[in-house]
């Protein structure tokens, strides 16, 4: 089977705006270099003022663009002298007031400032132009002293303003329909943005409600039974009681944040209370909680957190947290270090440990590793997870305080990040 040639990227197309300039210019250039021979050889006008007068006749639908009042004076202006200053004798035997080119630009100027700008400024040059054209027989009755040339003036007249009146129409018209398909496609993209939002919001309540019905139902099951197990179990000794009751205190607090988590789940313009319940300060307890489980847990903090943000804050928690969850689930009997180092830009995270106890063959295929690194990722630090050399694990990240480190200390201080297959040691 022959394979399929590969597409070759087309160069970017000109936008509507671009091509519509380019033919505007165009016209007007085409215009400009027909009226000034016309005017010159047909009509007597010297070849100086024809320059000046067909440029601003010309010119007059560009200037409009930007400037409509400007260009409604210029084109009035040129319009108004540009009929006066002919030759009588060459007048009668050509249209005027208005040459062939003169009435086109004319009707390309009222559908210009027409469509740019509305009707109501449109009707402005197009009332303006009709009743400047009507002074000209008036100042220059020579031109139509005679019957056949009256009439010729009269026929002028009528055609132009006739063209520029249906310009004027067809102009407004188009503007219209335009402006309707823009409002059309502004209203398909708010639809679509509001169809988003809402399929947003149907996922998290969702979320929510899976959470709530399954997770903190089992979690409220726990800790009724690890409360209740020292008067249900008659047999139930000191130590194992003080153990349920650890076990209901870790249960209390998991529904505390769950609590706060389906709080932001189901607040629609996430303005629920974010302010962190566990951050740096809370690691000890966290250390503690292991330690009274049977883990030998090593903790070492050096420097202050106090000014860490909020955020740092509880993505420092969430991910010794996590590592320590993995090295007690994949390395159970294994000793961890805990190191959390804080200086005025970077907070450092570092969990270790050694070679597991067991010989159990660990599952993989979680998303542990992938949630810290994406929290390291959202704050601009950097984060790596990989074996030791005597078998172990190690988990370790930099959080910037304030901005993105970029120096080589913080380079130092943690590996940088590599892509790697995913071990085996990931949270489930």
């Amino acid at each position: 089977m022959a394979r399929r040639r590969p597409r070759i990227p087309r160069a970017p197309r000109i936008s509507r705006r671009t091509a519509a300039l380019a033919v505007l210019g165009g016209a007007s250039f085409v215009l400009f270099a027909v009226l000034v021979p016309i005017q010159t050889a047909l009509y007597g006008t010297l070849l100086p003022l024809s320059f000046i007068l067909a440029a601003a006749l010309c010119g007059a639908p560009y200037l409009s663009l930007s400037r409509p009042r400007s260009a409604i004076a210029l084109f009035s202006a040129a319009a108004f002298t540009l009929p006066l200053i002919v030759d009588p004798a060459l007048a009668t035997e050509s249209p005027w007031p208005w040459s062939v080119p003169a009435l086109l630009t004319f009707v390309l100027f009222v559908g210009v400032v027409t469509f740019v700008h509305g009707a109501r400024v449109g009707v402005l040059p197009l009332i303006v132009g009709t009743l400047l054209s009507l002074t000209a027989p008036l100042l220059r009755p020579e031109v139509v002293s005679t019957r056949p040339t009256a009439g010729s003036a009269t026929a002028d007249l009528i055609v132009t303003t006739s063209v520029a009146a249906a310009m004027f129409l067809v102009a407004t018209l188009v503007a219209g329909r335009v402006r309707v398909s823009a409002e059309l496609v502004k209203e398909r993209e708010h639809a679509a943005l509001e169809e988003s939002r809402r399929a947003l919001v149907e996922e998290r309540t969702r979320i929510a409600r899976e959470l709530h019905d399954v997770i903190a139902h089992s979690m409220s099951l726990i800790q009724v039974q690890a409360s209740t197990a020292r008067y249900r179990l008659p047999d139930v000794g000191d130590d194992a009681a003080a153990e349920f009751d650890s076990i209901a205190a870790t249960a209390r607090s998991s529904l505390t944040e769950m609590r706060r988590m389906l709080g932001v789940l189901r607040t629609e313009d996430q303005t629920a209370e974010l302010a962190p319940v566990q951050g740096i300060d809370d690691i000890p307890s966290l250390v503690d909680t292991l330690r009274r489980a049977g883990v030998t847990v090593g903790l070492e903090i050096t420097g202050s957190a106090t000014d860490a943000p909020p955020a740092v804050q509880i993505a420092a928690f969430r991910i010794a947290q996590e590592a320590l969850s993995n090295a007690v689930r994949h390395a159970s009997g294994a000793s961890v270090t805990v190191r959390i180092q804080t200086d005025a830009s970077t907070v450092g995270i570092r969990v270790r440990n050694g070679r597991s106890a067991s010989s159990t063959v660990p599952t993989g295929g979680g998303y542990g590793l992938r949630g810290m690194r994406e929290r390291v990722e959202l704050l601009g630090g950097s984060f790596a997870a990989a074996p030791t050399s005597d078998g172990g694990w190690e988990v370790t990240a930099v959080l910037p305080v304030h901005e993105p480190a970029t120096d080589e200390a913080t380079a130092d201080a943690a590996p940088p990040t590599e892509t790697r297959p995913v071990h085996p040691q990931e949270t489930p």
